[in-house]
């Protein structure tokens, strides 16, 4: 019998991930993450009767169909997400927590699960999945000092900032090799102050940005902002922790972000206000290969014939006139 975990490569991900695996060491189980919109991760398991599979941050929708082939083969099935699910298998072998709401990630639905044994690494994953106001109340109900909350919500920039990229030769870490560097610190804190990984992630995510804040919109309207990214390493590192950014400093407005990718189309990110009348994950979803949830969204790849489109129904949506 083997275990497999199958989680996304940011911060949400490597959190929920790290939480499961300190509260019960599993030191053979297989790893299965890739970049960021690297969503099809199901689809790399091949396994059989007996095997067990957790899977962390990564839509059910996107990956049904392997769920349906990984069950007929006798595996059996922890689903724990907040994205978009569709419609969920009624099996024996299958159980989930998925939550979509707005002010949850897949990190404090394996807190609930825990009952916060490990909370401290579920307040980096909402730093890092732009949840600042529920890090700052948990830091709150923990006693934690203000420099300590701002390392966590540091680290959980970075570690959101090292998922972006076109594969992982864009990475400065594989997540893979990020989250066993992470698994012998129960404190993140401690990761933070002992571990190389930090210091190096803050110097590279500095430098990115640095960059990326020199960037003119592409289009600014009323409750719409668009940006369109250069084709290089640095703006695919930084498209999602720019988009969570530009969210920050503009509550009120809808953030479109592209970036070229390899087949002649774009990558996109989309964040959205809560109190917008049309959420992320609905208004990506009118696009193949696009999903999310309801203040953050995106589109894995969307045609270069279709940006035109993009950009009319983005602003048709979100602009305010």
């Amino acid at each position: 019998m083997r275990h497999y975990f199958a989680f996304n490569g940011d911060a949400d991900g490597l959190c929920a991930l790290q939480q499961l695996r300190l509260d019960t060491p599993q030191p053979d189980a297989v790893l299965v993450t890739g970049v960021k919109r690297d969503i099809c991760l199901l689809q790399r398991i091949a396994a059989v009767a007996g095997d067990r599979i957790t899977v962390l941050d990564v839509s059910h929708d996107q990956n049904r169909d392997d769920v349906l082939r990984l069950l007929a083969a006798g595996a059996s099935l922890h689903y724990v997400d907040h994205h978009h699910a569709g419609v969920l298998p009624q099996h024996p072998r299958f159980t989930c927590c998925i939550d979509e709401a707005p002010e949850v990630c897949t990190s404090l639905l394996v807190d609930r699960q825990l009952g916060g044994r490990h909370r401290a690494w579920a307040m980096v994953a909402t730093f890092g999945d732009n949840l600042p106001h529920v890090g700052r109340a948990l830091a709150q109900q923990a006693g934690l000092d203000a420099a300590s909350v701002a390392i966590l919500e540091r680290l959980g920039i970075y570690l959101n900032y090292n998922a972006y990229g076109a594969d992982i030769a864009d990475l400065h870490f594989d997540p893979a090799l990020l989250a066993e560097a992470m698994l012998p610190f129960a404190d993140p804190l401690s990761f933070a102050a002992q571990s190389p990984v930090y210091a190096r992630l803050a110097a590279a995510y500095d430098q990115d940005m640095a960059l990326a804040r020199q960037l003119a919109p592409l289009r600014k309207l009323k409750g719409a902002t668009l940006m369109l990214l250069p084709d290089q390493p640095w703006a695919r590192r930084i498209i999602g922790v720019l988009a969570n950014e530009l969210m920050q400093d503009q509550p009120d407005c809808a953030i479109g972000i592209l970036s070229p990718d390899s087949k002649g189309g774009f990558a996109v990110s989309v964040r959205t206000p809560r109190a917008c009348h049309a959420g992320a994950a609905e208004f990506c979803l009118g696009f193949d290969s696009g999903g999310g949830r309801q203040l953050a969204g995106g589109i894995n790849h969307l045609p270069g014939a279709d940006l035109e489109q993009f950009l009319q129904r983005f602003e048709a949506c979100f602009a305010i006139t």
